[in-house]
């Protein structure tokens, strides 16, 4: 086992273990909604509202190890496993933080999600956009538009570029902590931008292929 798959079973092993100890002292309703302000604005009973975030990370992670084995274009994983592995880690990461939060409003430790999640998400799109920048072609992980898909070149040059996209979408979610209730903004706008731009790119650099002699 490398030291990275290492850390993504303590992170599961971790998240799992907050979880069981901390079950006996949570209320029987779970904070599972926040509004725009950070108040909560809905609950969820204790066994669905502490389990439900584990479940999904341990579905999910198991999920993102079974894809390379199944992608038509497996051995080009191989390029890129480090980065691929490490987004495992910080996929992870992310679920256990949420899951601690969740815990910590239901033992009366309020973590504001204003501040919190503008900096976790920021995190994930920074290291989605170092994984871009090193992901090879295949059918599950990427930008995966009809003409990155068709063309190896196309593929390259819009993972370049949405790599760096990605780490600056990251960075501007980050800043949106500082903005309390309008720090949502700062986490779709960008994102939501550079998706549709990604998608438009990737056209337009095909059909200059498609257009160039020979």
């Amino acid at each position: 086992m490398t030291p990275v798959r290492f850390g993504i079973a303590l992170v599961v092993a971790l998240t799992l273990a907050i979880t069981i100890i901390s079950y006996p002292a949570l209320p029987d309703q779970i904070p599972s909604h926040w509004n725009i302000s950070g108040e909560v604005d809905g609950f969820l009973a204790k066994p669905l509202g502490v389990l439900m975030v584990p479940l999904m990370m341990v579905t999910l992670t198991a999920l993102l190890f079974l894809l390379p084995r199944v992608d038509p274009l497996r051995e080009n994983y191989a390029k890129f496993q480090r980065q691929y592995d490490g987004f495992i880690l910080v996929f992870a990461a992310f679920f256990f933080i949420v899951q601690l939060q969740i815990v910590l409003w239901g033992l009366g430790y309020p973590i504001s999600p204003t501040l919190l999640f503008p900096l976790i998400i920021g995190a994930l799109f920074i290291y989605l956009g170092s994984l871009l920048e090193h992901a090879e072609q295949n059918w599950f992980v990427g930008i995966r538009t009809p003409w990155t898909l068709s063309s190896e070149r196309v593929w390259k040059k819009t993972h370049a570029r949405g790599g760096i996209l990605f780490k600056i979408a990251g960075i501007i979610a980050i800043v949106g902590a500082l903005f309390g209730r309008y720090s949502l903004w700062f986490v779709l706008v960008p994102v939501f931008a550079v998706s549709v731009y990604l998608v438009i790119y990737s056209y337009l650099e095909f059909r200059n292929d498609a257009g160039t002699p020979g």
